[in-house]
């Protein structure tokens, strides 16, 4: 094992470098929940080897194909049988005979007048292009 792999605190600039990444990549795992913040905050922010080894990981796993979704549930501890979402309720709108338009029940009340709006006028569209409406 390397000497420079056991130090016990690093600076943001040391753990860029070692982890062969670049500062803003850190900065984005970090804001994304993929990577703990620093041990130390403040102007003087360290990082521990767990940081380290949390991103030669990451790398590893992405090089392997991974999408940064999975290596987050893969972090987390989460298995693949886990990863299916909870169950939403839709709403269905029959705009024309062939078409189907589904929307989220949760979706807000202005977003829902907006696209009521729209689906009006695509049945009304499809309704004259289909002859059924003339």
């Amino acid at each position: 094992m390397n000497r420079t792999d056991t130090t016990d605190t690093l600076t943001f600039a040391e753990l860029a470098a070692k982890a062969e990444l670049p500062g803003r990549t850190i900065r984005f795992y970090i804001a994304k929940g993929l990577l703990p913040g620093p041990v130390k905050a403040g102007r003087g922010a360290t990082y521990g080897k767990e940081h380290l080894e949390t991103l030669r990981s990451i790398k590893a796993s992405q090089a392997k194909g991974m999408t940064l979704s999975e290596v987050a549930r893969r972090l987390s501890g989460e298995s693949q049988r886990q990863v299916l979402p909870g169950p939403t309720a839709w709403w269905k709108y029959p705009v024309a005979e062939d078409v189907t338009v589904s929307v989220r029940a949760d979706v807000a009340p202005w977003r829902l007048k907006q696209l009521r709006r729209y689906l009006n006028e695509m049945a009304a569209d499809l309704g004259v292009k289909n002859g059924e409406n003339k």
